[in-house]
């Protein structure tokens, strides 16, 4: 793996790591996107912290690096929904339109990442 690869692996790991703690030590900023049509808000937020988390660690564990990064890849789809429900809600984070339509398009940004990491290398 090439130093940049590897350089790249861990900040988005360590991005997964900071997103997740966020999720423990801000619950209430997760909480204010979630959508309403969905139940168990705090629980989902606090297993999707666990889950980035969990992930941002195991993509850095090479077994089972490729099975994280598509972890990652399924975990930023399921929450693409609180996304949209904050676009569709600017004033819950007050921020010009362009600032909540570039954290859009950062999701997809995040899936593209994460699905580089999804083959296993040659050693």
């Amino acid at each position: 793996m090439t130093i940049i690869r590897l350089i790249f692996k861990f900040l988005l790991a360590l991005l997964m790591l900071t997103a997740g703690v966020g999720h423990f030590l801000n619950p209430d900023f997760f909480l204010k996107i979630m959508p309403p049509y969905l139940p168990f808000h705090r629980e989902l937020v606090y297993l999707s912290g666990l889950f980035e988390i969990a992930l941002g660690i195991s993509l850095l564990i090479p077994k089972v690096s490729s099975l994280a990064a598509w972890g990652i890849i399924a975990l930023l789809i399921a929450v693409f929904p609180a996304n949209i429900y904050l676009y569709q809600h600017q004033e819950i984070v007050p921020a010009s339109p362009l600032v909540h339509l570039i954290r859009l398009i950062l999701q997809a940004v995040l899936i593209f990442w994460a699905y580089c990491y999804t083959k296993k290398k040659a050693p």
